[in-house]
């Protein structure tokens, strides 16, 4: 039985068919009866017009904060998975940064438009939700839509969980204790000096001016919840900054355990999910396509009841009611969203300073920032074949990161060629899980860590620092060499 994803088929005019096992698709690509289509998710296309009953499959999905899984399930069979990441994080901190700016720009009476009122969370159309949140939303629904470009499916199954964020803070919260937390009878600041007796939790000291310090820094994605305050002196507030916890009291292993033994788990992850639920279901209802639902309870039962490990595209093919599974692919197929870019136009140093200005014309000779090209240099220092992201330059000297050599080179654009074009997402393989087909109750699993993707061909590209620089030498990533192929394989993670 296959280790990878089956491949994903369609035929001469581009209608979805029933995916093939990857052994299949090398014999037809050899004999010339299929050409590849897409590289990432792995579609072929066939040469010829196919007629009659397709055998269809279901989109299997377990929405996440930080990571959605992705199964086509066929017959009971899980056929292709995948994990996508999201970057809703991200997105947040870039919207703070802008307000930063435009703030300072403001108050230094900088030549700016005046703030606006009327895009307020109240004026808001009713439905509206948060950039950060919308991605998550959007990145399923652009996912689902290209498995049902690339495969014939005719269901969708997602996971439709709501998570009561105030059981999992207290287990056994009940009646009138949901209208009244922590704060009951307390303002904040009286809260905490009770809590910590009047004494900073770093140094200990008593009888000094104490301020209210964040555990988990703002900046770092911290909020201002309760279990995530404490107090501190101004020393020990102004040393720490906005450093992590775990930075800042690495020599004092015993004073952090009990300082994280207070700070409680974080809800955004649990409030993201419950804010993007109905949105998402009505965005998947816009295919066209049955959508049915199902509860969390009923997919952690499934998935022990088969024995299988917790990962996100287990998660996603044990959703709904299933008497079996047969899990047919072993490596799921890992997506990071890391966007199109910025278009900023004028980029500077860390002090906020120009130093250099971005084209406005995106595509050179072709090829955009971001593509995965195949560069084949006939001569000179660095003569040889490459796979890897270009950064385009008008001259037409485009440049890639060189494992070899560990920075990065230039070349022609005429010895580059295009195998994926930018598309906002990086892809990798994940771990590789071995399953035993024969005995699905209980399953033995095993992960090996260390592999990489079975398929030499394909690659593991995640940098998306090259739309941070156009010219000059970004940060060198870990690599990792695959052999196997003539072509330098990079594995960016």
């Amino acid at each position: 039985m296959s280790k990878t994803n089956y491949v994903l088929v369609v035929d001469t005019n581009k209608h979805p068919l029933s995916p093939c096992k990857p052994g299949v698709a090398r014999s037809l690509l050899k004999a010339g009866k299929a050409a590849v289509f897409r590289r990432y998710p792995f579609t072929i296309i066939l040469k010829k017009e196919v007629e009659g009953d397709i055998l269809k499959s279901q989109i299997k999905i377990d929405p996440g904060s930080k990571t959605t899984g992705l199964a086509l399930v066929q017959n009971g069979v899980v056929i292709w998975a995948a994990e996508l990441q999201h970057r809703g994080q991200l997105i947040k901190q870039s919207l703070d940064n802008r307000r930063s700016l435009r703030r300072n720009r403001r108050n230094r009476k900088t030549r700016y438009r005046q703030p606006r009122f009327l895009n307020r969370v109240k004026s808001k159309p009713k439905g509206w939700l948060a950039p950060s949140l919308m991605h998550r939303v959007e990145n399923v629904s652009t996912w689902v839509n290209k498995l049902i470009k690339f495969s014939a499916v005719d269901s969708v199954m997602m996971e439709l969980v709501r998570f009561d964020t105030q059981k999992m803070t207290n287990p056994d919260v009940s009646g009138v204790q949901y209208q009244q937390g922590e704060l009951t009878g307390y303002e904040v600041r009286e809260y905490l000096l009770e809590k910590f007796d009047r004494t900073c939790v770093y140094c200990q000291a008593k009888n000094v001016p104490l301020e209210v310090e964040h555990i988990q820094p703002k900046s770092k994605g911290g909020s201002n919840r309760i279990s995530n305050l404490t107090l501190a002196c101004r020393p020990c507030n102004q040393s720490k900054g906005n450093q992590d916890i775990q930075d800042f009291l690495s020599g004092k292993p015993s004073l952090l355990k009990r300082i994280l033994n207070q700070a409680k788990q974080p809800l955004k992850d649990g409030a993201a999910v419950n804010s993007t639920r109905w949105k998402l279901k009505e965005s998947l209802e816009l295919t066209g396509l049955p959508v049915f639902t199902g509860n969390g309870a009923l997919t952690k039962y499934n998935r022990c009841r088969l024995g299988l490990p917790k990962t996100h595209w287990l998660d996603a093919a044990s959703v709904g009611e299933i008497d079996n599974l047969v899990i047919a692919t072993h490596q799921p197929l890992l997506i990071k969203s890391f966007g199109f870019g910025s278009r900023q136009m004028c980029r500077t140093d860390k002090y906020g300073f120009p130093t250099r200005h971005c084209s406005r014309q995106k595509v050179h000779f072709g090829f955009t920032t971001g593509d995965i090209v195949k560069a084949d240099i006939p001569k000179g220092k660095y003569a040889g074949k490459y796979t890897a992201r270009v950064t385009v330059r008008s001259t037409g000297s485009f440049a890639i990161k060189s494992l070899t050599h560990g920075k990065q080179i230039d070349v022609n654009h005429k010895y580059c060629k295009a195998i994926h074009k930018l598309d906002g997402y990086g892809y990798g393989f994940g771990e590789l899980i071995n399953i035993n087909p024969t005995k699905l109750n209980p399953v033995e699993t095993q992960i090996v860590k260390g592999r990489t993707a079975a398929n030499p061909t394909q690659l593991n590209l995640f940098d998306s620092s090259i739309f941070a620089v156009e010219s000059s030498e970004s940060k060198i990533h870990k690599k990792q060499k695959v052999k196997g192929d003539d072509y330098e394989q990079l594995s960016l993670f």
